[in-house]
């Protein structure tokens, strides 16, 4: 059997498992010549994951300078403050109708405002780029949806299409919205589809294999552009079933395999990223079995339960948790991750912290000036989705008259964390810069969210983190030397051992454990007062600080981490 034979028959085994038999072979070979269209002769076997990976998250318009597009402006600003990183999440930058980017209109244009396909590449001349897959649906302005709504053939069933009668009670819901919303065709019918997010967002409908041929083409595309990660946006949702919750269904995981079969067929160094921001064993179940489908998943539950350790004083539920996380395979692993572009994911942890606990959380976002959101259970209740707040202030109240030393000391510890924890760090642009809430830019906007999306201009961001007395300068420092930090030591490799140790109530420790045999003992403690531990041994080196240890014992002072390795 010829290499194409085998590549086509590994394809239909995978859409044999989604679609019926003539569906499948259709698709087999349709797909083929999408990959012989695409393939890069000249690319490299996929990666292993390094101590040296770590990405960062911006939207493409996050810092602004005059005279320049904003895709310059960001170039010009990583590269005089982004050295530490070597991957970029570029949050949607194509042309879309709402939800800052997510609501798609053209999937292969740049929007102008921000740039073209060459600033793009400037940036992906020093960063692996990561683009949105944004894939389970589409903008209502999109060509899709007038295609659809004008009886184009060529679109039918293209969305789903509902009797508003129709039981859909079953389906989880992570919005309070409507699950269908109301249309008109050209012929004057009316249309009720599919929205899982909003009336701007339309579902596709990946039973039809136009629908799956077109994002397939999308998504080769994109490594044609210079994408070496793929994020493939609200993932969980994409093949819908009447009567399930139309959630992490299996041919939801199929498809997701096939994306990367095609890549791995067609860009083999292509990654994928699945954002599943739902509970711990819901979400790495996108891994598969050992790596076989997604080669990074965020590790959405480290973010809020560093929070609530902070709020609490005491790690002992982080610290419970964090002895589950294990090891996947040396090419997959978990992007730690604290803020995003969204708010902190409060669904992670069902089964961790209990509906008090997270009704607390909530209590604490609201008193910071920030919000909340909800998702609607299937008895219509409504309960926590996420906390709507910078993450600065998730970790320093803003009420509080706390020494600005005391506040950036605090928010390190969080940052340290995810440095420090098994996967890469991945450090949204205002986590880099320690922004606080932009409580402005909500009222503007009317939208939540709006609270850490804040555009910044290049020149006073400029001015503020050269200054080493200002807050901003103080982070940026402090991130700075952690991601020099981690790139320098094998022990912090997503590759190496890690053991989750219980010190203290109020500590969180982390021992890691490289190839060679070399061990580096992370401490963090979430504690207001000095705390003396055993740690035994050879007197050890602080990587941080750069003191070192004598006799068995080691003192932490009040929210101070430490990287201790043999002296």
């Amino acid at each position: 059997m010829s290499n194409a034979q085998d590549s086509s028959a590994r394809l239909l085994r995978r859409l044999r498992k989604i679609y019926p038999e003539a569906t499948a072979e259709y698709l087999a070979g349709a797909l083929m010549e999408l990959v012989a269209r695409y393939r890069q002769e000249a690319a490299s076997a996929l990666p292993v994951w390094s101590e040296r990976d770590a990405l960062l998250i911006a939207y493409g318009d996050s810092i602004r300078a005059a005279g320049r597009k904003p895709l310059a402006a960001l170039a010009e600003f990583l590269e005089r403050y982004g050295s530490g990183f070597r991957q970029l999440h570029l949050l949607p930058f194509y042309p879309y109708s709402s939800d800052d980017g997510f609501a798609v209109i053209d999937y292969r244009q740049v929007r102008p405002d921000l740039g073209d396909w060459n600033d793009i590449a400037r940036l992906g001349r020093s960063l692996e780029l990561v683009f949105d897959g944004v894939v389970n649906h589409v903008s209502s302005e999109s060509h899709y949806l007038r295609e659809y709504l004008a009886g184009n053939p060529d679109y039918a069933d293209f969305f789903l299409d509902l009797d508003p009668a129709t039981d859909t009670s079953s389906v989880l819901r992570t919005r309070n919205l409507p699950l269908l919303h109301e249309y008109e065709a050209a012929d004057g019918s009316k249309k009720h589809l599919w929205t899982t997010f909003s009336r701007d967002q339309v579902d596709f409908n990946f039973r039809n294999p136009a629908v799956l041929l077109e994002i397939a083409d999308i998504l080769l595309f994109y490594a044609e552009r210079g994408a070496k990660l793929i994020r493939l946006d609200a993932i969980p949702y994409l093949w819908k079933e009447l009567g399930t919750s139309c959630a992490h269904l299996p041919q939801t995981h199929e498809l997701i395999k096939l994306f990367r079969d095609l890549y791995d067929l067609a860009a083999p160094e292509v990654r994928l990223l699945t954002e599943t921001n739902v509970p711990y064993q819901e979400n790495i179940a996108y891994f598969g079995d050992h790596g076989d489908e997604a080669q990074l998943i965020y590790n959405f539950t480290l973010s809020p339960l560093i929070v609530w350790s902070m709020l609490k004083n005491d790690a002992t539920v982080l610290t419970e948790w964090a002895r589950q996380v294990r090891p996947v395979s040396p090419r997959a692993t978990y992007l730690n991750i604290t803020a995003t572009h969204d708010g902190i994911g409060v669904r992670p942890t069902e089964g961790i912290l209990s509906d008090s606990d997270r009704r607390e959380l909530v209590e604490m976002a609201l008193a910071r000036g920030g919000n909340w959101s909800g998702k609607t259970n299937a008895d219509g209740s409504i309960s926590p989705y996420e906390l709507n707040l910078s993450y600065f202030d998730a970790i320093n109240d803003p009420r509080a008259d706390l020494p600005l030393a005391l506040q950036i000391q605090r928010f390190l510890l969080s940052q340290a964390i995810t440095v420090a924890f098994l996967g890469l760090p991945g450090i949204y642009i205002h986590s880099l810069v320690g922004s606080r809430n932009d409580c402005e830019g909500v009222r503007r906007t009317g939208r939540a969210r709006s609270i850490n999306r804040e555009i910044l201009d290049l020149a006073p961001l400029a001015a503020e983190l050269d200054d080493p007395e200002t807050r901003r300068g103080q982070v940026w420092r402090g991130m700075k030397k952690l991601l020099a930090l981690r790139a320098s030591r094998p022990e912090l490799s997503p590759q190496s051992e890690q053991r989750v140790l219980s010190l203290a109530p109020e500590v969180f420790a982390l021992e890691r454990r490289a190839a060679d045999g070399a061990t580096l003992l992370a401490l963090f403690h979430f504690g207001a007062s000095p705390r003396t531990l055993r740690i035994g041994g050879a007197p050890r080196l602080d990587l941080w600080s750069g003191e070192t240890t004598s006799g068995p014992n080691v003192t932490l002072e009040p929210f101070q981490f430490r990287f201790l390795v043999e002296a």
